[in-house]
C-alpha cells in the first residue's frame, strides 16, 4: 500500500447476475462495516442490476455512514443518441453509479476498443461526475518478450485523458494472462509494474499521480489478498469472480493492511 493513500476494493462482475443474485449483495452491505474502516467497497454489476444495487446501497444503514457504492463496467463517449445498445455515462450516474470502469482487457480484445476509445470513455466519466477506473495490462506473449512495461506505458500514455485527479481516476493494471486463470505474477513482478505505473502518473499529473489509486487485478481471491494487497503502490484490488460471493468478496477486503 502507499502511505495516506485509502484502499479500494473493486468487484467486477461482468456478465453474471441475476435478480436472485440481491442476496449476495446485502450480505456485502452487512458484512461492509467490518472492512470500511480500513477501505472502500465499490460492486460493479451488470447493467441490469445496477439501478437496483445502487438504490439497496443507498438506503442501507444509517444516514452518513459508509457503504458500498456501486459502479458500471463500460459506458459510451456520447451524451446520447442513436447508439442502440450503447448507455452513456450521464445514464449510469442517473441509475445511482459513482464510477465506470473503462478499457477492460476484455473490452479492448472483444470490441476491439483502442487506447483513443478508452481515452473518450474516461472523459465522457469525468463528464458525468463518475470515478473512471480504467484497465491496463499485458497479453502472456508481450509478457513473455519482456514487453511488459512498454505496453503498460502506452497504454498509460493513450488512455489517460489530461486532468487526471485522486478523485476522478484509478488505474487497474491486470495482465491479462492471469485474469481467471488462477495465475499470478509474483509479488515482485507486481511491485516492479506498480512502481512503474506510480511514477508515470508523478511524470505526468505531479501532485496528483501520488494519490491516484493503482488496484492490482487477476485471480485475485482471498488465499493470495493479503500478500497482494501489501505490495508497495497497491492501493486494492479489481476482483473478478470471487467478487460474485459476499464471504469472498469481504474475506479480499479484509486482506488490506
Amino acid at each position: 500500500m502507499t502511505d495516506a493513500v485509502r484502499p479500494v476494493i473493486a468487484g467486477n462482475w461482468k456478465m453474471n447476475g441475476l435478480k436472485a443474485s440481491m442476496v449476495e449483495f446485502e450480505a456485502m452491505l452487512r458484512g461492509a462495516p467490518e472492512v470500511l474502516y480500513k477501505t472502500d467497497l465499490l460492486v460493479c454489476p451488470p447493467l441490469t442490476l445496477l439501478a437496483t444495487f445502487a438504490a439497496k446501497a443507498a438506503n442501507f444503514g444509517q444516514e452518513g455512514s459508509r457503504v458500498v457504492t456501486v459502479g458500471a463496467q463500460d459506458c459510451h463517449p456520447g451524451v446520447s443518441g442513436a447508439h442502440t445498445g450503447d448507455v452513456s455515462a450521464e445514464m449510469l450516474a442517473d441509475a445511482g453509479a459513482t464510477a465506470v470502469i473503462v478499457g477492460h482487457s476484455e473490452r479492448r480484445a472483444d470490441h476491439g476498443e483502442s487506447d483513443a476509445v478508452v481515452r473518450q470513455k474516461a472523459q465522457a466519466a469525468w463528464r458525468a461526475g463518475l470515478t473512471a477506473i480504467a484497465c491496463i495490462g499485458e497479453t502472456q506473449a508481450l509478457r513473455d518478450a519482456g514487453r511488459t512495461l512498454d505496453i503498460c506505458g502506452a497504454q498509460l500514455e493513450g488512455s489517460l485523458p489530461d486532468g487526471a485527479t485522486s478523485a476522478n481516476l484509478i488505474v487497474a493494471y491486470e495482465p491479462v494472462w492471469a485474469i481467471g486463470t488462477g495465475l499470478t505474477p509474483t509479488a515482485g513482478d507486481v511491485e516492479q509494474v506498480h512502481r512503474f505505473i506510480r511514477d508515470r502518473l508523478i511524470e505526468r499529473f505531479k501532485g496528483e499521480g501520488v494519490g491516484i489509486r493503482i488496484l492490482y487485478g487477476g485471480s485475485v481471491k482471498p488465499s493470495n489478498a493479503r500478500e497482494l494487497m501489501a505490495v508497495p503502490n497497491v492501493n486494492g484490488a479489481l476482483v473478478g469472480g470471487a467478487s460474485l460471493k459476499a464471504a469472498d468478496f469481504l474475506a479480499i477486503a479484509a486482506g488490506c493492511p
